[in-house]
């Protein structure tokens, strides 16, 4: 079975309330089985419009990425982040 993967773009806007979220969302990845493979660092805008901060995370299929991403720990995780960054997530099913 492919494996599961969310991508997420972001521009921090309050370094302080988004960091009161980062604890939030490893606990949720943890739950699912997640493993974070990349969170912000070195980056290279190639084509198109980048975000200043890149996450690849990398769950045991696209379901528990899915499932990752609407569980209430990772609601509560969003709530914590509302209004600290612009964010675009994306869930992809690898090859």
């Amino acid at each position: 079975m492919p494996k599961g993967y969310i991508v997420g773009r972001i521009d921090v806007l309050d370094a302080e309330r988004y960091a009161a979220y980062v604890p939030l969302a490893t606990a949720a990845i943890a739950a699912f089985g997640g493993k974070v493979l990349s969170r912000g660092g070195r980056f290279e805008a190639l084509e198109g419009e980048a975000r200043s901060r890149n996450v690849v995370i990398e769950f045991p299929d696209f379901d528990a990425a899915c499932a990752y991403f609407h569980s209430p720990g990772y609601v509560k995780a969003r709530a914590a982040r509302a209004g600290a960054a612009h964010v675009e997530v994306v869930a992809v099913e690898g090859v």
